[in-house]
């Protein structure tokens, strides 16, 4: 809203409102926003949450200090997406269709989660939400995120045109991360992502089915890409959903997972940054850093409450949500395929339930009594078993989370 305000006070030429031109401006005033309303505004909600006793049921896992997180308000996912949505209200161009996707994304994911709670704390019922009806949750999501790249003519990347090697790039280029008009550069509607560490680092998913008729290609193609989405936003957002047993676990690892998704953003949305690493540029994209602030704000505001000692658990409300953001927010910027390195600590996560599960299953068929692989399964609860303190753990995974975000950037360049 403000940022349309201060739009029409700089045409009026009232000093310094030239400032919201600058996404890096905006970037900071919603960083600086979401963090302020998580820890005030959270506060609140806290003690909400704990007058209408909406306490977190721990179950019987046999780990230590499990007992004393018994009662712990949850729910808290409603503090991450306030902080999400309402810097983005104020401070993001509402008429970017990638800032209406993410807009989406938080809230209906945020919905999905909202109500496994529901059912949880005031149904009574430890299951929460049929698993089936949030795999609906997450495939209407991927659906609607596909299309829009079908059907929106905003969603484009700008490719050189042949034999135009001399553009030359002005300041503003610098300035204000977009420049979409640029002489010497096309739009082009495609299904082409990117691919890390290969020199001419893009893939388009028509490869995927090039084996039938010319013909049929441009149309099968985005029912592939649909295809694709779906099963990434379910991946993620379930890998989130994991991941999320340990006080401030998910929320770390997902600040990082965000400031990586930013930089990316940024440089893929700048016409001289993107020609200088060879990467795909992609018109408006940029604005998207002002939803990674915001992101970025709202996780590390909500760690004050949820490091351990947790005062306050974000539930699937910001589980799913959190998961479908990063999801979303590579596919859009047509990094998806990053994902296994930036999001590798809940890749870790969920393959340690996957692999759990099926040599339990595989050694109970063969051997009559199942085995396991670990622990405890997710991987995070494998080491408490081992005795290793909560904090430590978590802290360890940040530092995990680190290192991915590093490899993920360095992408970039090694090729």
């Amino acid at each position: 809203m403000l940022y349309y305000l201060f739009e029409y006070l700089d045409k009026l030429d009232m000093p310094g409102a030239g400032l919201f031109r600058y996404i890096s401006f905006r970037s900071a005033l919603a960083l600086l926003t979401s963090i302020f309303i998580s820890m005030i505004v959270g506060k609140k909600i806290i003690l909400y949450l704990q007058k209408k006793q909406i306490g977190e049921t721990v179950r019987e896992l046999g780990l230590r200090g499990e007992e004393s997180k018994r009662g712990t308000p949850t729910m808290g996912g409603i503090i991450i997406i306030l902080s999400i949505v309402i810097p983005i209200l104020l401070f993001a161009d509402l008429s970017n269709v990638y800032v209406l996707l993410m807009l989406i994304t938080t809230l209906w994911l945020g919905f999905v989660g909202f109500m496994d709670d529901y059912i949880k704390v005031f149904k009574k019922d430890k299951e929460g939400l049929k698993g089936r009806f949030k795999v609906y949750g997450q495939v209407g999501l991927g659906i609607l995120v596909g299309a829009a790249f079908y059907f929106s003519n905003s969603v484009v990347i700008k490719i050189k045109e042949k034999n135009n090697t001399n553009i030359v790039y002005s300041k503003e280029d610098i300035r204000f991360n977009d420049n979409s008009t640029k002489p010497g550069y096309i739009s082009v509607k495609s299904t082409k992502t990117t691919i890390p560490f290969i020199k001419n680092n893009e893939f388009d998913y028509k490869w995927l089915v090039s084996f039938l008729p010319e013909k049929w290609q441009d149309k099968v193609v985005w029912l592939v890409f649909i295809l694709v989405v779906v099963l990434i936003v379910t991946a993620v957002s379930n890998g989130t959903n994991l991941t999320d047993g340990l006080d401030g676990l998910a929320a770390g690892t997902s600040s990082i997972a965000g400031a990586t998704l930013g930089i990316l953003a940024y440089v893929s949305g700048n016409i001289i940054f993107s020609d200088y690493l060879n990467i795909m540029y992609i018109p408006h994209i940029g604005e998207l850093v002002v939803f990674a602030s915001a992101f970025i704000g709202a996780m590390v505001g909500f760690l004050w409450y949820n490091s351990y000692p947790a005062q306050v658990f974000m539930g699937d409300t910001g589980s799913l949500t959190i998961g479908g953001i990063i999801a979303v927010f590579a596919i859009v910027i047509r990094k998806e395929l990053l994902l296994p390195l930036l999001a590798g600590v809940f890749l870790l996560e969920s393959l340690s339930v996957i692999l759990q599960v099926s040599y339990f299953k595989y050694t109970k068929r063969k051997y009559g009594e199942g085995r396991r692989i670990f622990l405890m399964s997710p991987i995070h609860h494998h080491f408490q078993k081992k005795g290793i303190h909560e904090n430590k753990i978590v802290i360890r995974f940040w530092i995990v989370a680190i290192f991915f975000a590093v490899l993920t950037i360095i992408t970039l360049k090694i090729r």
